[in-house]
Protein backbone atom coordinates (compact mmCIF):
# COMPACT_ATOMS: atom_id res chain seq x y z
CA UNK A 1 0.00 0.00 0.00
CA UNK A 2 1.52 3.49 -0.84
CA UNK A 3 1.83 6.38 1.80
CA UNK A 4 -1.04 8.87 2.58
CA UNK A 5 0.66 11.35 0.75
CA UNK A 6 1.85 8.85 -2.21
CA UNK A 7 -2.19 7.86 -2.69
CA UNK A 8 -3.48 11.26 -3.00
CA UNK A 9 -1.11 12.44 -5.38
CA UNK A 10 -2.27 9.05 -7.69
CA UNK A 11 -5.68 10.60 -7.04
CA UNK A 12 -4.42 14.06 -8.22
CA UNK A 13 -2.58 12.72 -11.52
CA UNK A 14 -5.30 10.29 -12.27
CA UNK A 15 -7.68 12.53 -12.41
CA UNK A 16 -10.38 10.25 -10.76
CA UNK A 17 -12.49 12.72 -9.20
CA UNK A 18 -12.69 16.26 -11.56
CA UNK A 19 -15.20 19.15 -11.56
CA UNK A 20 -15.61 20.27 -14.88
CA UNK A 21 -18.54 21.50 -16.88
CA UNK A 22 -21.89 22.00 -16.72
CA UNK A 23 -25.30 19.81 -17.23
CA UNK A 24 -28.30 21.32 -19.71
CA UNK A 25 -29.24 22.73 -16.93
CA UNK A 26 -26.18 24.82 -15.71
CA UNK A 27 -25.39 22.82 -12.72
CA UNK A 28 -21.66 22.01 -12.27
CA UNK A 29 -20.30 18.58 -13.12
CA UNK A 30 -18.42 16.17 -10.97
CA UNK A 31 -16.93 13.55 -12.80
CA UNK A 32 -15.94 10.55 -12.01
CA UNK A 33 -13.86 7.83 -14.10
CA UNK A 34 -14.48 4.32 -12.82
CA UNK A 35 -11.40 2.68 -14.55
CA UNK A 36 -9.04 5.09 -12.98
CA UNK A 37 -9.82 4.31 -9.79
CA UNK A 38 -7.10 2.12 -8.30
CA UNK A 39 -8.81 0.15 -5.51
CA UNK A 40 -6.01 -1.41 -4.59
CA UNK A 41 -3.67 1.07 -4.09
CA UNK A 42 -6.11 3.72 -2.30
CA UNK A 43 -7.60 3.41 1.40
CA UNK A 44 -10.93 4.80 2.00
CA UNK A 45 -10.22 6.66 4.38
CA UNK A 46 -7.43 8.81 1.91
CA UNK A 47 -10.03 8.95 -0.70
CA UNK A 48 -12.66 10.48 1.91
CA UNK A 49 -10.21 12.62 2.94
CA UNK A 50 -9.25 13.89 -0.37
CA UNK A 51 -13.17 14.16 -1.47
CA UNK A 52 -13.64 16.08 1.33
CA UNK A 53 -10.73 18.63 1.55
CA UNK A 54 -10.39 18.93 -2.46
CA UNK A 55 -13.95 18.22 -4.06
CA UNK A 56 -16.73 18.77 -1.58
CA UNK A 57 -16.10 22.66 -0.50
CA UNK A 58 -16.60 22.65 -4.47
CA UNK A 59 -20.19 21.74 -4.28
CA UNK A 60 -21.63 22.82 -0.97
CA UNK A 61 -23.39 25.95 -2.40
CA UNK A 62 -25.23 25.06 -5.68
CA UNK A 63 -26.99 22.28 -6.98
CA UNK A 64 -25.13 19.88 -9.35
CA UNK A 65 -24.65 16.58 -11.16
CA UNK A 66 -22.24 13.77 -11.40
CA UNK A 67 -21.12 12.03 -14.56
CA UNK A 68 -19.83 8.76 -13.17
CA UNK A 69 -18.09 6.76 -15.99
CA UNK A 70 -18.18 3.14 -15.77
CA UNK A 71 -16.28 2.19 -18.90
CA UNK A 72 -13.99 -0.74 -18.60
CA UNK A 73 -14.41 -1.28 -15.13
CA UNK A 74 -13.32 -4.82 -13.67
CA UNK A 75 -14.61 -5.91 -10.04
CA UNK A 76 -10.83 -7.46 -9.35
CA UNK A 77 -8.85 -4.23 -10.75
CA UNK A 78 -11.00 -1.00 -10.07
CA UNK A 79 -14.07 -1.61 -7.55
CA UNK A 80 -13.55 -0.58 -4.52
CA UNK A 81 -16.33 -2.87 -2.82
CA UNK A 82 -19.42 -2.64 -1.01
CA UNK A 83 -18.32 -1.52 2.13
CA UNK A 84 -16.23 1.66 0.73
CA UNK A 85 -19.05 2.56 -1.58
CA UNK A 86 -20.97 2.99 1.33
CA UNK A 87 -18.33 4.70 3.43
CA UNK A 88 -17.85 6.90 0.63
CA UNK A 89 -21.80 8.01 0.45
CA UNK A 90 -21.65 8.41 4.38
CA UNK A 91 -19.07 10.72 4.66
CA UNK A 92 -20.64 13.05 2.07
CA UNK A 93 -21.72 15.99 3.96
CA UNK A 94 -25.40 16.61 3.91
CA UNK A 95 -25.04 20.13 2.15
CA UNK A 96 -23.03 18.71 -0.63
CA UNK A 97 -25.44 15.69 -0.62
CA UNK A 98 -28.92 17.98 -0.55
CA UNK A 99 -27.44 19.70 -3.54
CA UNK A 100 -26.60 16.66 -5.87
CA UNK A 101 -29.86 16.45 -8.61
CA UNK A 102 -28.76 13.79 -10.91
CA UNK A 103 -26.34 11.13 -11.75
CA UNK A 104 -25.32 9.90 -15.33
CA UNK A 105 -24.31 6.39 -15.26
CA UNK A 106 -22.48 6.12 -18.46
CA UNK A 107 -22.24 2.58 -19.81
CA UNK A 108 -23.49 0.63 -17.17
CA UNK A 109 -22.83 -3.18 -17.96
CA UNK A 110 -25.28 -6.13 -16.90
CA UNK A 111 -23.72 -6.89 -13.52
CA UNK A 112 -23.78 -3.25 -12.36
CA UNK A 113 -27.42 -2.92 -12.93
CA UNK A 114 -28.38 -6.10 -11.62
CA UNK A 115 -26.29 -5.13 -8.68
CA UNK A 116 -27.43 -1.66 -8.28
CA UNK A 117 -30.91 -2.56 -8.52
CA UNK A 118 -30.25 -5.44 -5.90
CA UNK A 119 -28.56 -3.46 -3.03
CA UNK A 120 -29.13 0.56 -4.61
CA UNK A 121 -31.56 1.19 -1.69
CA UNK A 122 -29.51 -0.40 1.06
CA UNK A 123 -26.43 1.59 0.01
CA UNK A 124 -27.49 5.23 -1.05
CA UNK A 125 -30.08 6.58 1.24
CA UNK A 126 -31.70 9.92 0.90
CA UNK A 127 -33.52 9.46 -1.93
CA UNK A 128 -30.15 8.88 -4.93
CA UNK A 129 -31.07 5.82 -5.76
CA UNK A 130 -33.96 7.55 -7.71
CA UNK A 131 -31.80 10.17 -9.08
CA UNK A 132 -29.72 7.91 -11.24
CA UNK A 133 -30.04 7.60 -15.09
CA UNK A 134 -28.49 4.92 -17.27
CA UNK A 135 -26.87 5.75 -20.21
CA UNK A 136 -25.94 3.48 -22.77
CA UNK A 137 -23.70 5.55 -25.11
CA UNK A 138 -21.89 9.14 -25.06
CA UNK A 139 -24.02 10.27 -27.63
CA UNK A 140 -27.34 9.92 -25.36
CA UNK A 141 -25.04 11.82 -22.92
CA UNK A 142 -25.15 14.99 -24.20
CA UNK A 143 -28.69 14.79 -24.52
CA UNK A 144 -28.18 16.26 -20.98
CA UNK A 145 -24.45 17.41 -20.68
CA UNK A 146 -22.72 20.58 -22.39
CA UNK A 147 -20.84 18.47 -24.99
CA UNK A 148 -17.90 21.07 -25.19
CA UNK A 149 -17.38 21.39 -21.52
CA UNK A 150 -16.67 17.71 -20.14
CA UNK A 151 -13.63 15.56 -21.20
CA UNK A 152 -14.11 12.16 -21.81
CA UNK A 153 -10.93 9.41 -22.23
CA UNK A 154 -10.40 8.40 -25.65
CA UNK A 155 -11.43 4.37 -24.35
CA UNK A 156 -15.21 5.70 -23.64
CA UNK A 157 -15.26 6.35 -27.48
CA UNK A 158 -13.75 3.52 -28.66
CA UNK A 159 -16.23 1.34 -26.47
CA UNK A 160 -19.09 3.62 -27.80
CA UNK A 161 -17.71 2.21 -31.39
CA UNK A 162 -17.70 -1.64 -29.95
CA UNK A 163 -21.00 -1.58 -29.19
CA UNK A 164 -21.80 -0.38 -32.44
CA UNK A 165 -19.80 -2.49 -34.88
CA UNK A 166 -20.57 -5.62 -32.45
CA UNK A 167 -23.94 -5.34 -31.30
CA UNK A 168 -24.32 -8.90 -29.67
CA UNK A 169 -20.59 -7.90 -27.20
CA UNK A 170 -22.07 -8.36 -24.11
CA UNK A 171 -25.76 -8.19 -24.99
CA UNK A 172 -28.44 -9.86 -23.15
CA UNK A 173 -32.24 -9.66 -22.82
CA UNK A 174 -32.57 -6.28 -20.37
CA UNK A 175 -35.48 -5.75 -18.34
CA UNK A 176 -36.56 -2.51 -17.61
CA UNK A 177 -36.60 -2.24 -13.58
CA UNK A 178 -38.71 0.62 -13.65
CA UNK A 179 -41.51 -1.81 -14.39
CA UNK A 180 -40.75 -3.59 -11.25
CA UNK A 181 -39.87 -0.97 -8.88
CA UNK A 182 -41.50 2.27 -9.20
CA UNK A 183 -38.69 4.68 -7.68
CA UNK A 184 -35.97 2.65 -9.97
CA UNK A 185 -33.53 4.63 -12.14
CA UNK A 186 -34.96 5.77 -15.30
CA UNK A 187 -33.00 4.28 -18.94
CA UNK A 188 -32.40 6.53 -21.59
CA UNK A 189 -33.97 4.17 -24.27
CA UNK A 190 -36.71 4.27 -26.37
CA UNK A 191 -38.06 0.70 -25.97
CA UNK A 192 -40.05 0.17 -22.87
CA UNK A 193 -40.04 -3.76 -21.60
CA UNK A 194 -36.96 -5.25 -22.91
CA UNK A 195 -34.09 -4.46 -25.07
CA UNK A 196 -31.22 -5.79 -26.89
CA UNK A 197 -29.21 -2.74 -26.55
CA UNK A 198 -25.54 -3.27 -25.32
CA UNK A 199 -25.21 -4.03 -21.11
CA UNK A 200 -21.86 -4.08 -21.37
Amino acid sequence: MFTEVEQEQLIEKLEIFKIQGRDKRGRKILRIIGKFFPARNLSVEVVNKYLAEKIFPELEKRPFAVVYVHTDVEKSENFPGVSALRSFYDTIPVKVRENLEAVYFLHPGLQARLFLATFGRFIFSGGLYGKLRYVSRVDYLWEHVRRNEIGMPEFVYDHDEDLEYRPMMDYGLESDHARVYGDAPAVDSPVTMYSMRCIS
